[in-house]
């Protein structure tokens, strides 16, 4: 009997063995299963026999990293997955069985970029590089961006085999360039506002001082006026050539305040161009057709504060001209030259006349009235001999604005 005992407790302690085992292999099978899944993984990169044969370093490390990698076959219909490493399961969060077989655009979705999935399409098609930021889609529904390279593996004679394909998480970088671009386009936005404000603030202020300038040359034109007529009840000679002295003086005035209300630039007066027009209707209001005028010209600004004395001067210095160098009805040449160096205007005005004595230019009322205004335009006035006849040379400050 005792025999007999002893066979069923071992039989029963065997069955209990067998039982525990069965649940610890329940227990574990799973995991196991899966290891060995991802095992066969690995091993799929032994397909790559390129250079160095199967098992090579490179198949090894594809194996390991972990960036996210996978391997398409682009001699099987629409080139799909033969092989996605452990990196890129993760990443996805498909499994092995989700992705193997699928081409690589199940990861698209609605917003993911039609041209830069054509970068890589046209990349497959003509077998070169490509390396591209994609909008892809987990398993999820998730977004990320995608840093995807792509690169064609080719065997000894040129034929494509794979294409290698590595992956890169980059929402980051892409997120940060994002607040960027939103903090940029609301700068510029602000900015914009602000020089919307600025440019009619400054509109209102050019509309303003044209207004002032033009109120001041209907008032000159005014003074003018009624200048001419207090002449016309005049019957000394004297008098008269006193005040239409004065008359041509308020003239230039008010041509200088006409010009500066017509032009868009408040800060600068083209005295270049001024003097070339003030020549004209200085010879011209004399009647004088035997005049002749050369004109060699230029663009030169001066400050508009400065305008009003330089206009003078040079009204000055040419109805001198044709009262002195041109006394008599005698006829001659008046030239105007303007030019500049890197900081000051430059203004020659020659007549080829008799000349004027430096004694008699001292005691004149305008040569003067040309000294005082140089002053307050900080600018300066000489007189040389021009064999025959004179030369007045102006030199001023050019406009600071200027460019």
């Amino acid at each position: 009997m005792a025999p007999c005992y002893a066979l069923k407790a071992t039989s029963l302690g065997n069955q209990r063995r067998q039982i525990r085992f069965g649940k610890l292999r329940d227990a574990l099978w799973p995991s196991l299963e899966a290891k060995l899944k991802q095992r066969d993984d690995w091993h799929l990169t032994d397909i790559l026999d390129y250079e160095h044969g199967r098992g090579d370093p490179f198949a090894a490390a594809v194996r390991a990293t972990r960036m996210p990698m996978v391997i398409t076959d682009p001699a099987k219909a629409d080139n799909p997955i033969v092989f996605c490493n452990q990196a890129f399961q993760a990443l996805t969060g498909y499994t092995r069985e989700e992705i193997v077989g699928r081409n690589c655009r199940f990861l698209q979705g609605p917003d993911t970029d039609a041209d830069a999935v054509a970068r890589v399409r046209e990349a497959i098609e003509n077998g070169h590089d490509v390396d591209v930021d994609l909008l892809n889609y987990r398993k999820d529904g998730s977004t990320f961006w995608n840093a995807l390279y792509m690169s064609p593996v080719r065997d000894d004679e040129g034929v494509i085999r794979f294409f290698f394909a590595s992956q890169m998480d980059v929402s980051d970088r892409i997120e940060a360039q994002q607040v960027i671009s939103d903090q940029k386009l609301l700068v510029e936005r602000e900015v914009d506002r602000r020089t919307s404000d600025l440019r009619a603030a400054l509109d209102a202020r050019t509309l303003l001082l044209h207004e002032v300038d033009h109120r001041v040359k209907n008032n000159l034109t005014m003074i003018g006026s009624l200048l001419r007529l207090q002449v016309r009840t005049i019957d000394d000679p004297g008098v008269v050539a006193i005040l239409d002295s004065m008359l041509e003086r308020v003239d230039a005035l008010a041509v200088v305040h006409r010009q500066l209300y017509q032009s868009s630039d408040l800060a600068r007066f083209d005295l270049g161009s001024f003097v070339h027009s003030l020549a004209a209707d200085v010879v011209g209001a004399s009647g004088r057709s035997n005049i002749m005028l050369d004109f060699t010209t230029q663009p030169l600004f001066v400050d508009a504060a400065n305008a009003s004395a330089l206009g003078l001067i040079l009204n000055e210095i040419l109805t001198n001209a044709i009262k002195h160098a041109f006394a008599d009805g005698r006829s001659g040449r008046l030239s105007v030259h303007v030019e500049h160096n890197i900081d000051r205007g430059i203004i020659r005005i020659c007549d080829d006349g008799p000349g004027i004595p430096s004694t008699h230019r001292t005691k004149s009322i305008g040569t003067s009235m040309i000294t005082r205004l140089a002053r307050q335009a900080r600018a300066e006035a000489t007189w040389s001999d021009n064999a025959p006849g004179t030369c007045v040379t102006i030199t001023f400050p050019r406009s600071e604005t200027e460019v």
